[in-house]
């Protein structure tokens, strides 16, 4: 009886052990120095952009808001920052609902060959980028449907390297979810769509959300891919920054880099802000 007594006293002890507030300063600083690393590029594109000085240097010579008005009144960087932002909304809404889709066959259907179908769905994110985007581009040559140097063959490209980030994120979720309550649901009278959309789709939304947010933001940035399908009238904000330091090296780059970070700061805040995505991802937005 003794022994049985002093097995959750330990375990309770070591639960607490390692608590919020008693995390040793050596993590506590590796956890720091690991976040500055990481938001040091962002602070010198940041400070570079402000940069009073006639070219791309840091550090900045003064401070001005020079290249970031320099930027807004171009309309080559405009345009380019239009065409990858709805480029990225489209590839977001693509990927989202082809990914969930094929999430949720992989974990629900048991099947032979489902852990190499899987590894199919996945193979883009183990690809090099410009292998992909080459391999796209000769593809669409073959096809001859026009769809080499095209808005949508870029779609579908950007589409298809971003699609295994929601496949990951919400077979996450759903390799968590408890497949009885969803039967509850069916045995109390619901159909199957009626049972996924009231109990199964709540408990996973924070992954497909979390998916979503991946996607615009690889969708975005995405250089390799739109290298090999873009064009001179199709060109997507990381191809004008490519161009516009290859042949200028001006801080509007810099300034054009600036407001790229901050729509994918704002949109991962006010995404975290109107749903539980904090949840899935163990963050506080607040």
């Amino acid at each position: 009886m003794s022994t049985g007594g002093k097995a959750p006293d330990a375990q309770v002890a070591l639960e607490g052990q390692w608590g919020e507030s008693e995390i040793p300063w050596v993590f506590r600083a590796i956890t720091g120095i690991s976040f500055a690393y990481l938001l040091l590029p962002v602070i010198i594109v940041a400070l570079t952009a402000l940069n009073a000085g006639e070219y791309l240097t840091f550090p900045p010579q003064g401070l001005s808001l020079r290249w970031i008005r320099a930027f807004l009144s171009n309309e080559s960087f405009l345009r380019s920052y239009l065409l990858s932002f709805g480029l990225a909304l489209l590839a977001c809404v693509g990927s989202t609902v082809i990914g969930t889709l094929t999430a949720i066959f992989i974990t629900r259907v048991d099947f032979f060959g489902r852990a190499l179908l899987r590894a199919f769905f996945l193979s883009p994110l183990m690809l090099p980028g410009t292998v992909v985007g080459l391999a796209l581009y000769i593809y669409f040559l073959w096809l001859g449907l026009g769809l080499s140097r095209s808005l949508g063959g870029l779609l579908l490209g950007h589409i298809l390297v971003t699609t295994p980030f929601v496949i990951g994120t919400v077979s996450a979720a759903l390799y968590s979810f408890d497949i009885a309550l969803e039967e509850a649901a069916r045995s109390l009278g619901a159909g199957p769509l009626m049972a996924f959309m009231k109990v199964t789709f709540p408990v996973i939304k924070p992954g497909i959300v979390a998916g979503a947010i991946f996607a615009f933001i690889i969708s975005f940035g995405q250089f390799d891919l739109s290298l090999f399908l873009s064009t001179p009238d199709l060109t997507p904000l990381p191809i004008q920054i490519y161009i516009s330091l290859r042949y200028k090296f001006e801080p509007t780059a810099a300034a054009a880099g600036l407001f790229a970070v901050l729509l994918v700061v704002a949109s991962t805040w006010l995404i975290g802000k109107i749903t539980d995505l904090g949840r899935f991802a163990g963050l506080k937005f607040s």
